[in-house]
């Protein structure tokens, strides 16, 4: 398989840190305020004190998504050994709605990056069924991937990261 080296998720290094390779086969759009957030947009702490709102696409009712919202750079991105931060977790959202929709497990809790740019990344997964997916009972040092396996989630069907850092902060991103 060719590395689309044009992928922001693989430019910005979601792919590796937080999730395998995978096809996007569903539209997923997370908004704060009137800012919809695309792959490597910088944003505030300021700017998202409140969860977003998020839409998801789809076209069957009886198909049910689960969302985690996790911060792979914890406590600094140049030593993020807290992988990963979980910020938010909902569950049963149903395919043309959005986590208003969704049972939200994990409740929000806003990003606060104390050094340097840390990526924030939103992850939907297709759940089997209704009710198959449960709380994990942390946030340190949550893995995307191994709660995934656990529920029998598969690869992901879409994702978006944004950048966020100190409301103070200045600079860019380490590579």
């Amino acid at each position: 398989m060719s590395v689309n080296h044009r992928d922001p998720l693989v430019v910005g290094g979601v792919i590796g840190d937080v999730l395998e390779r995978f096809t996007r086969s569903i539209d997923l759009r997370v908004t704060y305020g009137q800012r919809e957030v695309s792959n490597g947009l910088d944003i505030r702490p300021s700017q998202i004190l409140n969860k977003p709102r998020v839409e998801i696409g789809g076209e069957d009712l009886r198909n049910f998504y689960t969302l985690v919202m996790v911060d792979p750079d914890v406590p600094s991105p140049s030593d993020p050994h807290l992988r990963e931060y979980l910020h938010w977790l909902v569950t049963d959202i149903p395919a043309t709605t959005g986590t208003n929709f969704g049972n939200e497990v994990v409740s929000y809790e806003n990003p606060r990056p104390t050094s340097g740019i840390h990526r924030i990344v939103m992850v939907l997964f297709r759940q089997l069924g209704r009710q198959t997916v449960y709380e994990p009972g942390w946030r340190p040092q949550f893995n995307t991937r191994e709660f995934a396996a656990l529920y029998n989630l598969g690869l992901p069907v879409a994702a978006v990261y944004f950048n966020c850092q100190r409301d103070n902060g200045c600079g860019g991103r380490r590579s």
